[in-house]
């Protein structure tokens, strides 16, 4: 019995010591945030929208990123539209893509990247084109929405 008590006793000791303990302790307040930027393509007005969560520990837990499109005369989404957004072989064919890759797997990368950075410090733009990010693999589509909508997010995160 006292063996039982005094093992029940050392577990709860543990369990207390690093029950206390804060992992992964972020900047940012607890919540979801969003930010959005409207731009114009082509002469239609789209939304870039990111909605951010931060967890308790102030830790960036989730990004998400998508942008509103006119398919064929129907407003959706562009992760709506998955592969029927056809970039792939446009990414394929500049080279920088082995195989190409769709739109939303190149803003997975860009989600991806601000959750294990836990910021955007990591952001810096082609010198050619300043809407293309530099020394992210993986993305060749136009970010400068992107970001602006996370900057967005984070700063009322903060």
């Amino acid at each position: 019995m006292k063996k039982t008590l005094g093992l029940l006793i050392a577990v709860a000791f543990v369990f207390v010591l690093t029950g206390c303990e804060k992992v992964g302790s972020g900047d940012y307040k607890e919540g979801t945030y969003f930010g959005s930027v409207e731009y114009d393509s082509y002469g239609v007005t789209y939304v870039t929208t990111a909605t951010v969560y931060v967890n308790e520990s102030g830790v960036i837990k989730s990004v998400y990123l998508d942008s509103t499109y006119n398919s064929n005369g129907k407003l959706t989404t562009k992760k709506t539209l998955g592969d029927a957004y056809g970039m792939k072989a446009t990414s394929a064919s500049q080279g920088k893509i082995d195989g190409g890759a769709e739109w939303y797997e190149q803003v997975k990368v860009i989600e991806d990247k601000v959750l294990k950075e836990q910021n955007l410090d990591w952001v810096t733009w082609n010198k050619e084109d300043s809407s293309k990010l530099d020394g992210v693999s993986g993305v060749t589509i136009s970010a400068n929405t992107y970001v602006e909508a996370i900057e967005k997010a984070l700063k009322e995160a903060k």
